[in-house]
């Protein structure tokens, strides 16, 4: 039996977390994101925030990267003033996070953002966001579902040709879209739910949580993608 490809997952990091009779400074991850990539053939490795510089070193051992959902990205990383309904600011996890999706597009490491990493992979390449829509997150604390409908001809167009229901919890979306990303999914209401670099890079964000959900493509994906390719292909 192979181990499989390790797969590096950024995670939060929080102050004061409460488990039996500690409560102590933590780095965390929900535990569908790790179960996801297990699901999926992988090894999970947690990466909590660090110093950016050592993001390179980090990328070079991992088969893939996820890059999780999360807090809101500060708005100063795109040039703009936070809105009034734009969250309070992580600058540890945006740096740390911006010098991941950096190392692993230049090693060409396969990478894959959920939520949060969505916006921040569209973000390092120069992309902005919409602060606040409504209607993807409608009761606090609870994941929803809508469609989604792929682009055809696009990476994740062929990973999932069909609409599909996916969880949800975001209020916040892509607006401008980065260097070289294209759109390859949509909600109902327009909102750009996947992004993608066209190849040879095999780099995709998805603005939905494929890890609250029993799809597990998105993440199967992103597992073969580590494979090299046969000779000739």
């Amino acid at each position: 039996m192979t181990a499989g490809p390790l797969i590096g997952i950024s995670t939060y990091a929080e102050s004061g977390v409460r488990w039996g009779v500690w409560r102590l400074d933590a780095a965390l991850l929900p535990a569908g994101y790790p179960r996801l990539v297990q699901r999926a053939g992988g090894l999970a490795a947690m990466l909590p925030p660090d110093a950016p510089e050592r993001a390179a070193a980090t990328v070079a051992r991992l088969d893939g990267l996820v890059v999780a959902g999360g807090p809101d990205v500060e708005p100063v990383r795109y040039g703009a003033e936070p809105g009034p309904r734009t969250g309070p600011p992580a600058r540890t996890r945006d740096a740390w996070e911006l010098a991941l999706i950096e190392a692993a597009l230049d090693r060409r490491i396969p990478l894959l953002g959920i939520c949060r990493g969505m916006q921040l992979l569209n973000v390092a390449l120069g992309g902005t966001l919409v602060q606040h829509i409504d209607g993807h997150a409608e009761v606090p604390g609870v994941f929803g579902h809508h469609p989604v409908k792929p682009v055809p001809g696009t990476l994740y167009g062929g990973i999932a040709p069909e609409q599909t229901s996916v969880p949800t919890y975001h209020h916040q979306a892509v607006d401008r879209l980065g260097r070289n990303l294209i759109p390859s999914a949509y909600a109902e209401d327009g909102t750009v739910e996947a992004i993608e670099l066209p190849t040879p890079a095999w780099a995709l964000g998805v603005q939905w949580h494929p890890e609250m959900g029993e799809d597990t493509r998105v993440m199967q994906a992103l597992i073969n993608a580590t494979q090299p390719l046969p000779a000739g292909k």
